[in-house]
């Protein structure tokens, strides 16, 4: 299970995630990150330091410390 990080001393990973900084004690990928925020399966879209990821690369796109991510959810209706 990933968890954020809340040891100063720890290494970690920090990524601004929709505008919100947020740190993890471990490397994960897209996929990895979507599952934490229990959000696969959902119908997104997923930017990453400016460009738009296919959702077929998802479980290959490494996060990076320092990466800028933005997700968005759709959401229908009528």
């Amino acid at each position: 299970m990933l968890k954020t990080n809340t040891s100063p001393n720890a290494l970690m990973m920090q990524v601004t995630l929709n505008g919100q900084p947020q740190r993890f004690d471990t490397t994960l990928n897209i996929l990895q990150l979507l599952d934490y925020m229990t959000l696969q399966g959902k119908r997104i879209a997923v930017e990453r330091n400016g460009e738009i990821v296919p959702r077929s690369q998802f479980g290959e796109q490494m996060l990076a410390d320092g990466d800028r991510l933005e997700i968005v959810v759709a959401v229908g209706g009528g």
